[in-house]
């Protein structure tokens, strides 16, 4: 193969790469808005997105597309994953972060089970708005934890039957958790996890202002995780349920 086609081929293949980069931006912006409501605010979020724009680079670069995988799937783990290892790398959150954080922890040790947010606002002292934050914050960690030990080796092995018996359990307890919340609370959750709207879509229909249904969603789901762990379902609610 002469030199000239090789060369031609790597022009293809790269202008191939970046149009996939630049037809793809808004998928960055888009795993960013769904992380970030989940982050106290003053997050450097420019350094965020620069992190994400990297995984997706990475993405166009590792895709094949005879393979016959929608590059937006595919590229969608490999995104959020890069912004995730940049949380991992900086210190996420400030000192008055960590103390709200303890004092969570701390009224939730005393207070008996399920502890709703209402609760916590009264045994904190804290605003709506500050103690969503805070469980913000705290579903945050525990996700950055999470997805760092997913593959860890550490789980039991299950037989796939055994697995997908459990799964569906799963999803049949967290679809009943939702239909018991109120309407509007329910209609935001559904809106947000199982159609994947933005918060500036559901804030317009709903009529609530975007920070209003933020709190909302923080609120929501700390009392569904409260619910869930009280017919002992332990379930990591940062996760994309299709409910139904």
């Amino acid at each position: 193969m002469s030199e000239a086609i090789q060369e031609y081929r790597r022009t293809a293949e790269q202008a191939r790469r970046d149009e996939l980069v630049l037809t793809h931006l808004s998928l960055v912006r888009h795993v960013l808005g769904r992380l970030l409501y989940k982050l106290p605010p003053g997050m450097d979020r420019e350094n965020l997105e620069a992190a994400g724009v990297l995984g997706l680079v990475e993405a166009a670069a590792r895709y094949d597309p005879t393979r016959n995988v929608n590059f937006s799937s595919f590229a969608y783990r490999r995104v959020q994953g890069a912004i995730l290892d940049e949380l991992r790398r900086n210190s996420v959150f400030p000192q008055h972060v960590l103390e709200r954080m303890a004092m969570v922890r701390e009224a939730r040790r005393r207070l008996p089970n399920p502890v709703t947010f209402q609760d916590l606002m009264i045994a904190t002292g804290l605003s709506e708005e500050d103690l969503a934050d805070t469980l913000a914050a705290m579903r945050l960690s525990r996700t950055i934890s999470w997805e760092g030990l997913a593959d860890d080796g550490s789980r039991h092995p299950q037989a796939p039957a055994e697995t997908a018996l459990e799964e569906l359990e799963e999803l049949r307890l967290v679809s009943e958790a939702i239909e018991a919340l109120p309407e509007r609370e329910r209609t935001i959750i559904t809106l947000y996890f199982r159609d994947d709207l933005r918060l500036r879509e559901i804030a317009e229909i709903v009529g609530l202002s975007v920070s209003r249904v933020s709190r909302v969603i923080q609120s929501t789901l700390h009392d569904l995780a409260e619910m869930l762990h009280a017919r002992g379902i332990e379930i990591p609610l940062t996760m994309r349920w299709r409910v139904t």
